[in-house]
């Protein structure tokens, strides 16, 4: 007995000596998955100091792949230490201030593998996350539906201050700063490391984190409590710890509630089940999930509202009379234009309004919008872009009493956004009295309603000539350069105001239409020669300026074999 016992021993230890120290070595070096959208001056500081024996370092972008995150599930990765290098926009994305880069990290994506299941191991193990972007540990609510919900408790009966105790633990569940989302996707992580405002540039982080490191000599990281030595060394930037939800943290059930929504093991049936009853709760929790809500509802094409479990689905929230009073009414008492289109869009989205009913809503939306004071550049876009295909068209409120609506750029926009021919000539007519903020106005506004009828195009350039010259003027000039101008009549008035006037800023501002104009109208090497005979010198005495380019093109296009220029 004793023999037999020696000689499974012995059999054991002869395994562990063949097969035990590289399997050892690998399973006691922990994983550190960077992630490295922007600087990778973070990333380096920490490789630079962990000793290999004890960490192996994983990146998990791939350059020009989209799916790399997917590609990282798929290669089976698991990682106990996170690190994120990353400008964070404080709600949504992850990306790089490069403009050739392509990379980047949405938050639905991290609710996807952090709720789904699709991606097991990835994050399942992390001890440790380090968030390197600004804001990433926000406390500041980020939809701005605060007030909303505040005046929703208090029309039900609430007191204000227990309506600001009910939206405070609202807020704290359903993930509505960057913090508490953090908390939620990286639940189970004892330490959560990041910014709750502006971080510092990954340069300085990296160096921050090398002054670290060398202070300390050898130093070791997921030890799963807060290291106080790393907060002091970046303490002048603000950065704070936290750790994510456990099953028993009392705000469990917001996560719980996120990944109804973010699981992509869930069917369209049963998130729309999961929105019903949502909405039999107070409705400032809808509000809170209203983004998640939107692209559901958004989601959902003919052919899968048609299956079984969608069109009951969607039924019944239909026949929901209490739910679709309460949702319509959060959306006409709401004071943002955005926030109220919205829930309009989701109110036809579920069955509660038609196509029709929708647009008398925003017909009457943007009447009430006409009666406010004050009217900015927000407003404009809001009403060109609700107006895109002009079926809101006669929705300007004639009815108000004079002298309540000021007659500003901004007002008068938003009518001619709305289908007022009277007040797009006023408000081209008016380019000569603008200041800059109406001028920004009518900038705005051109983007939506460009000029395309020739006339009121040579009009507009003769009003501009004739103005003083003087930073009206350029601004009225920047307004014009938004359209690609082919009309010979106006490319010839740009030219006489290029030559007669004393500013040299107007010459840069008319160089600039004129470089996207359709030249083919213009002799090429009579204009080259006309703008190098009257162009003004620069402040500064500056060269290589957008007139040199015009100049440079020009000269281009009239050598052998070089095409029309367009």
């Amino acid at each position: 007995m004793r023999a037999s016992r020696y000689l499974r021993l012995a059999v054991l230890a002869a395994a562990a000596l063949v097969a035990g120290p590289p399997c050892l070595a690998a399973d006691a070096r922990q994983t550190v998955c960077t992630i490295t959208v922007n600087s990778p001056d973070e990333k380096e500081a920490f490789s630079r100091h962990l000793p290999e024996s004890k960490y192996r370092f994983v990146e998990l972008v791939e350059r020009g792949r989209p799916d790399w995150l997917a590609s990282a599930c798929r290669a089976k990765v698991s990682c106990d230490v996170l690190i994120v290098s990353a400008h964070y926009d404080g709600g949504n994305e992850f990306f790089s201030d490069k403009l050739e880069s392509r990379d980047g990290l949405t938050v639905d994506e991290l609710e996807r593998v952090s709720c789904s299941g699709s991606c097991p191991g990835l994050f399942d193990q992390l001890r440790e996350v380090y968030l390197f972007g600004c804001n990433t540990l926000n406390p500041q609510p980020l939809s701005g539906a605060s007030a909303e919900i505040v005046r929703s408790l208090v029309r039900e009966g609430h007191s204000p201050q227990e309506a600001t105790r009910q939206l405070l633990a609202l807020d704290a569940a359903h993930g509505e700063s960057s913090r508490d989302r953090m908390r939620q996707i990286f639940n189970d992580v004892p330490e959560i490391y990041g910014f709750a405002s502006t971080a510092p540039l990954g340069p300085v982080a990296g160096a921050t984190l090398n002054r670290y490191f060398r202070g300390a000599g050898e130093r070791e990281i997921a030890r799963s409590r807060p290291d106080n030595r790393l907060l002091g060394a970046f303490a002048p930037f603000g950065m704070t710890v936290t750790q994510g939800i456990t099953e028993r943290d009392p705000h469990a059930g917001g996560r719980a509630d996120m990944c109804q929504f973010a699981d992509q093991r869930s069917s369209a049936g049963t998130k729309l089940a999961f929105v019903h009853e949502l909405l039999q709760r107070h409705f400032g929790e809808a509000r809170l999930h209203l983004d998640r809500i939107q692209r559901l509802t958004a989601s959902l094409d003919d052919a899968t509202r048609r299956t079984p479990a969608v069109a009951q689905e969607l039924e019944d929230i239909a026949r929901d009379t209490v739910a679709r009073s309460r949702w319509l009414e959060y959306a006409r008492e709401s004071e943002q234009p955005p926030v109220r289109v919205r829930l309009l869009n989701v109110a036809r989205d579920v069955g509660w309004l038609s196509e029709l009913e929708r647009r008398d809503e925003l017909a009457q939306m943007l009447r009430e919008l006409q009666a406010h004071p004050v009217l900015g550049l927000s407003d404009v876009n809001l009403a060109c872009s609700l107006n895109e295909q002009r079926t809101l068209d006669g929705s300007v409120n004639r009815q108000l009493a004079p002298g309540s609506l000021a007659d500003d750029a901004a007002h008068t926009a938003v009518r001619a956004c709305l289908g007022s021919a009277e007040d797009r000539v006023r408000l081209l007519q008016g380019l000569a009295n603008l200041d800059e903020a109406g001028m920004h106005v009518t900038q705005a506004y051109l983007r939506h309603r460009p000029i395309t009828d020739a006339g009121e195009l040579r009009q507009l350039t003769a009003d501009i000539a004739g103005m003083p010259a003087g930073d009206a003027q350029v601004r009225a000039l920047e307004a014009l350069a938004r359209h690609y101008v082919s009309d010979r009549g106006v490319l010839d008035r740009l030219v006489r105001l290029f030559a007669q006037t004393t500013s040299y800023a107007v010459q840069s501002a008319v160089a600039g239409i004129l470089i996207r104009a359709d030249r083919r109208s213009l002799a090429g090497a009579q204009l080259a020669s006309e703008l190098r005979a009257h162009r003004r010198p620069a402040p500064g005495g500056g060269g290589d300026d957008i007139i040199d380019a015009l100049i440079g093109t020009l000269q281009m296009a009239q050598q052998p074999g070089a095409t029309a220029a367009q």
